[in-house]
């Protein structure tokens, strides 16, 4: 039976750099985000019902981010309802790579929503990764596309950084000097 660690933190804290350590010290690692680019992707699993819930969203690559955003940002109903259609594909997908790797000593989650989507209930212990306000804000805004609403919108749908290390078993600090 693997320790299930649940590896989390807000956007921009760096928790796929903390995640790809773990992998590289050859720890299984379920990267949620992945997963989801992997469903809505072409011939992804939920590319249908994401066209069926939100018309024309989708292309022959699958779901198309830009369009699905314009459809959901700000529309916490049509929010609700993607995050209905995402997230037990995404679990289920989580359920099947812990049991694919039972055998194994230690396993990691990468999941960006662990608290607010209920997935810290399967994890043995939690990992948050945090880093200063600052720094995070700088290195979101670097990403190709982002903007300060966009950014601001994703904070407001995620539980507050302060909160998330209160609730770690572990904390990994990154940006600090």
């Amino acid at each position: 039976m693997s320790l299930v660690l649940g590896l989390t933190g807000s956007i921009g804290m760096g928790k796929s750099t903390v995640a790809a350590m773990f992998a590289d010290a050859g720890v299984p690692v379920f990267d949620a985000d992945a997963e989801v680019h992997r469903l809505q992707g072409p011939g992804g699993a939920l590319v249908a019902r994401i066209e069926a819930e939100f018309p024309d969203t989708t292309t022959v690559l699958g779901v198309d981010r830009t369009l699905l955003g314009e459809a959901v940002f700000g529309n916490p109903e049509a929010f609700k309802r993607l995050e209905g259609i995402v997230h037990p594909a995404v679990a289920h997908a989580r359920n099947e790579f812990l049991k694919a790797n039972a055998d194994k000593p230690l396993v990691l989650l990468d999941v960006p929503l662990l608290f607010e989507a209920g997935g810290w209930r399967q994890v043995d212990k939690i990992v948050v990764v945090s880093a200063p306000a600052e720094v995070q804000r700088a290195r979101v805004l670097a990403r190709p596309g982002m903007t300060v609403e966009r950014f601001e919108s994703i904070l407001a749908r995620q539980m507050p950084d302060a909160e998330k290390r209160a609730r770690a078993d572990f904390v990994i600090s990154t940006g600090d000097t």
